[in-house]
Protein backbone atom coordinates (compact mmCIF):
# COMPACT_ATOMS: atom_id res chain seq x y z
CA UNK A 1 0.00 0.00 0.00
CA UNK A 2 1.35 3.43 -0.96
CA UNK A 3 1.89 6.25 1.53
CA UNK A 4 -1.21 8.08 0.26
CA UNK A 5 -3.37 4.97 0.60
CA UNK A 6 -1.99 4.31 4.08
CA UNK A 7 -2.77 7.89 5.19
CA UNK A 8 -6.34 8.09 3.87
CA UNK A 9 -7.53 4.52 4.55
CA UNK A 10 -8.25 5.02 8.30
CA UNK A 11 -10.11 8.29 7.67
CA UNK A 12 -12.23 6.76 4.90
CA UNK A 13 -12.93 3.50 6.72
CA UNK A 14 -16.67 2.81 6.65
CA UNK A 15 -17.36 5.65 4.25
CA UNK A 16 -19.50 4.92 1.21
CA UNK A 17 -17.14 5.36 -1.72
CA UNK A 18 -18.90 5.18 -5.11
CA UNK A 19 -17.34 3.05 -7.84
CA UNK A 20 -15.44 5.82 -9.62
CA UNK A 21 -15.11 4.13 -13.02
CA UNK A 22 -18.90 3.87 -13.42
CA UNK A 23 -19.21 7.67 -13.46
CA UNK A 24 -18.92 9.13 -16.97
CA UNK A 25 -17.31 12.26 -15.50
CA UNK A 26 -14.41 10.27 -14.03
CA UNK A 27 -12.24 10.43 -17.18
CA UNK A 28 -12.94 14.17 -17.44
CA UNK A 29 -10.85 14.62 -14.28
CA UNK A 30 -7.71 13.93 -16.28
CA UNK A 31 -8.27 16.60 -18.96
CA UNK A 32 -6.33 16.49 -22.22
CA UNK A 33 -3.54 14.42 -20.66
CA UNK A 34 -5.91 11.49 -20.29
CA UNK A 35 -5.79 8.60 -17.83
CA UNK A 36 -2.29 7.31 -17.09
CA UNK A 37 -1.40 3.71 -17.93
CA UNK A 38 -1.06 2.88 -14.23
CA UNK A 39 -4.50 4.20 -13.31
CA UNK A 40 -6.07 2.71 -16.44
CA UNK A 41 -4.69 -0.72 -15.49
CA UNK A 42 -6.29 -0.43 -12.04
CA UNK A 43 -9.55 0.77 -13.60
CA UNK A 44 -9.59 -2.14 -16.06
CA UNK A 45 -9.04 -4.65 -13.25
CA UNK A 46 -11.77 -2.97 -11.21
CA UNK A 47 -14.22 -3.12 -14.12
CA UNK A 48 -13.46 -6.83 -14.59
CA UNK A 49 -14.26 -7.51 -10.94
CA UNK A 50 -17.48 -5.51 -11.26
CA UNK A 51 -18.42 -7.50 -14.38
CA UNK A 52 -17.67 -10.78 -12.58
CA UNK A 53 -19.80 -9.75 -9.62
CA UNK A 54 -22.68 -8.78 -11.90
CA UNK A 55 -22.34 -12.06 -13.84
CA UNK A 56 -22.35 -14.19 -10.66
CA UNK A 57 -25.41 -12.37 -9.33
CA UNK A 58 -27.22 -12.82 -12.64
CA UNK A 59 -26.37 -16.55 -12.70
CA UNK A 60 -27.66 -16.96 -9.15
CA UNK A 61 -30.84 -15.13 -10.10
CA UNK A 62 -31.32 -17.34 -13.18
CA UNK A 63 -30.69 -20.54 -11.21
CA UNK A 64 -33.10 -19.49 -8.46
CA UNK A 65 -35.71 -18.83 -11.13
CA UNK A 66 -35.11 -22.33 -12.54
CA UNK A 67 -35.25 -23.80 -9.03
CA UNK A 68 -38.63 -22.15 -8.42
CA UNK A 69 -39.93 -23.63 -11.67
CA UNK A 70 -38.69 -27.08 -10.62
CA UNK A 71 -40.29 -26.73 -7.17
CA UNK A 72 -43.61 -25.80 -8.80
CA UNK A 73 -43.30 -28.88 -11.02
CA UNK A 74 -42.56 -31.05 -7.97
CA UNK A 75 -45.92 -30.06 -6.48
CA UNK A 76 -47.77 -31.13 -9.64
CA UNK A 77 -45.79 -34.35 -10.01
CA UNK A 78 -46.34 -35.21 -6.33
CA UNK A 79 -50.10 -34.86 -6.83
CA UNK A 80 -49.95 -37.26 -9.76
CA UNK A 81 -47.87 -39.71 -7.72
CA UNK A 82 -50.35 -39.55 -4.86
CA UNK A 83 -53.11 -40.36 -7.33
CA UNK A 84 -51.34 -43.54 -8.36
CA UNK A 85 -49.42 -42.38 -11.40
CA UNK A 86 -46.29 -44.56 -11.04
CA UNK A 87 -44.52 -42.86 -13.98
CA UNK A 88 -44.44 -39.69 -11.88
CA UNK A 89 -41.88 -41.27 -9.51
CA UNK A 90 -39.02 -41.01 -11.99
CA UNK A 91 -40.02 -37.45 -12.92
CA UNK A 92 -40.05 -36.54 -9.24
CA UNK A 93 -36.57 -37.99 -8.74
CA UNK A 94 -35.31 -36.07 -11.78
CA UNK A 95 -36.73 -32.80 -10.42
CA UNK A 96 -35.22 -33.40 -6.98
CA UNK A 97 -31.85 -34.12 -8.57
CA UNK A 98 -32.05 -30.93 -10.62
CA UNK A 99 -33.06 -28.95 -7.53
CA UNK A 100 -30.02 -30.40 -5.75
CA UNK A 101 -27.81 -29.33 -8.66
CA UNK A 102 -29.30 -25.83 -8.44
CA UNK A 103 -28.50 -25.65 -4.73
CA UNK A 104 -24.92 -26.79 -5.37
CA UNK A 105 -24.42 -24.21 -8.13
CA UNK A 106 -25.95 -21.42 -6.04
CA UNK A 107 -23.69 -22.29 -3.10
CA UNK A 108 -20.59 -22.33 -5.34
CA UNK A 109 -21.47 -18.99 -6.91
CA UNK A 110 -22.20 -17.41 -3.52
CA UNK A 111 -18.79 -18.64 -2.29
CA UNK A 112 -17.17 -16.88 -5.25
CA UNK A 113 -19.15 -13.74 -4.46
CA UNK A 114 -18.09 -13.61 -0.81
CA UNK A 115 -14.65 -12.06 -1.35
CA UNK A 116 -15.53 -9.87 -4.32
CA UNK A 117 -17.01 -6.87 -2.44
CA UNK A 118 -13.82 -6.48 -0.40
CA UNK A 119 -11.60 -6.84 -3.50
CA UNK A 120 -13.75 -4.29 -5.33
CA UNK A 121 -13.65 -1.88 -2.38
CA UNK A 122 -9.86 -2.07 -2.07
CA UNK A 123 -9.25 -1.69 -5.80
CA UNK A 124 -11.77 1.13 -6.09
CA UNK A 125 -10.00 2.82 -3.17
CA UNK A 126 -6.68 2.61 -5.04
CA UNK A 127 -8.24 4.10 -8.18
CA UNK A 128 -9.81 6.90 -6.12
CA UNK A 129 -6.57 7.81 -4.30
CA UNK A 130 -4.57 7.74 -7.55
CA UNK A 131 -7.21 9.89 -9.28
CA UNK A 132 -7.32 12.38 -6.40
CA UNK A 133 -3.52 12.61 -6.46
CA UNK A 134 -3.61 13.56 -10.15
CA UNK A 135 -6.43 16.07 -9.55
CA UNK A 136 -4.65 17.83 -6.70
CA UNK A 137 -1.41 17.93 -8.66
CA UNK A 138 -3.29 19.68 -11.48
CA UNK A 139 -5.03 21.98 -8.99
CA UNK A 140 -1.68 23.01 -7.48
CA UNK A 141 -0.16 23.51 -10.93
CA UNK A 142 -3.13 25.58 -12.11
CA UNK A 143 -3.12 27.63 -8.91
CA UNK A 144 0.59 28.43 -9.30
CA UNK A 145 -0.06 29.56 -12.87
CA UNK A 146 -3.11 31.61 -11.81
CA UNK A 147 -1.10 33.34 -9.08
CA UNK A 148 1.72 34.05 -11.52
CA UNK A 149 -0.69 35.57 -14.05
CA UNK A 150 -2.47 37.54 -11.32
CA UNK A 151 0.85 38.99 -10.15
CA UNK A 152 1.78 39.87 -13.74
CA UNK A 153 -1.57 41.61 -14.26
CA UNK A 154 -1.18 43.54 -11.01
CA UNK A 155 2.32 44.71 -11.97
CA UNK A 156 1.14 45.52 -15.50
CA UNK A 157 -1.72 47.64 -14.15
CA UNK A 158 0.71 49.56 -11.96
CA UNK A 159 3.11 50.07 -14.85
CA UNK A 160 0.22 51.08 -17.12
CA UNK A 161 -0.88 53.75 -14.64
CA UNK A 162 2.70 55.07 -14.48
CA UNK A 163 2.93 55.20 -18.28
CA UNK A 164 -0.46 56.96 -18.56
CA UNK A 165 0.76 59.61 -16.12
CA UNK A 166 4.00 60.02 -18.11
CA UNK A 167 1.98 60.33 -21.31
CA UNK A 168 -0.27 62.98 -19.80
CA UNK A 169 2.71 64.86 -18.38
CA UNK A 170 4.46 64.80 -21.77
CA UNK A 171 1.36 66.03 -23.58
CA UNK A 172 0.87 68.75 -20.97
CA UNK A 173 4.50 69.81 -21.29
CA UNK A 174 4.02 70.09 -25.07
CA UNK A 175 0.97 72.26 -24.47
CA UNK A 176 2.90 74.54 -22.13
CA UNK A 177 5.86 74.74 -24.53
CA UNK A 178 3.61 75.76 -27.42
CA UNK A 179 1.84 78.27 -25.21
CA UNK A 180 5.12 79.84 -24.11
CA UNK A 181 6.51 79.79 -27.66
CA UNK A 182 3.37 81.46 -29.03
CA UNK A 183 3.46 84.04 -26.26
CA UNK A 184 7.18 84.79 -26.66
CA UNK A 185 7.76 84.43 -30.41
CA UNK A 186 4.28 84.72 -31.85
CA UNK A 187 2.25 82.17 -33.83
CA UNK A 188 3.71 83.11 -37.24
CA UNK A 189 7.26 82.46 -36.11
CA UNK A 190 6.28 79.20 -34.41
CA UNK A 191 4.53 78.03 -37.60
CA UNK A 192 7.71 78.69 -39.60
CA UNK A 193 9.79 76.62 -37.18
CA UNK A 194 7.15 73.83 -37.21
CA UNK A 195 7.53 73.64 -41.00
CA UNK A 196 11.32 73.67 -40.78
CA UNK A 197 11.84 71.02 -38.10
CA UNK A 198 9.16 68.45 -38.94
CA UNK A 199 6.17 69.51 -41.01
CA UNK A 200 4.71 66.00 -41.04
CA UNK A 201 4.98 65.41 -37.33
CA UNK A 202 2.01 66.04 -35.08
CA UNK A 203 3.11 67.18 -31.64
CA UNK A 204 0.53 65.81 -29.27
CA UNK A 205 -0.65 68.22 -26.65
CA UNK A 206 -3.00 67.96 -23.70
CA UNK A 207 -5.19 70.92 -22.93
CA UNK A 208 -5.99 71.72 -19.29
CA UNK A 209 -9.58 70.50 -19.77
CA UNK A 210 -8.37 67.16 -21.15
CA UNK A 211 -5.78 66.90 -18.37
CA UNK A 212 -8.53 66.95 -15.75
CA UNK A 213 -9.46 63.38 -16.64
CA UNK A 214 -8.26 60.66 -14.30
CA UNK A 215 -5.42 58.37 -15.48
CA UNK A 216 -6.74 55.18 -16.97
CA UNK A 217 -10.27 56.59 -17.29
Amino acid sequence: MSREEDVYMPALLGKNIPIVTTDDKWKMLFGEEGVSEEIQALATELNKLMDSQAAFKQKIKDIKRLKKTLLDEVIGISDRLNKGDKSAAKELDDRKRLIGDCNTQIEALEDQLVGLPREIYQLNYKVMVASMSVCYERLHRNTDEINEIDEWLSNTRKELKKQVIRLQEGEMENFNLYSYMHDIFGPEVVDIFDMEYDPERNHRIRTPSADSRQPGA
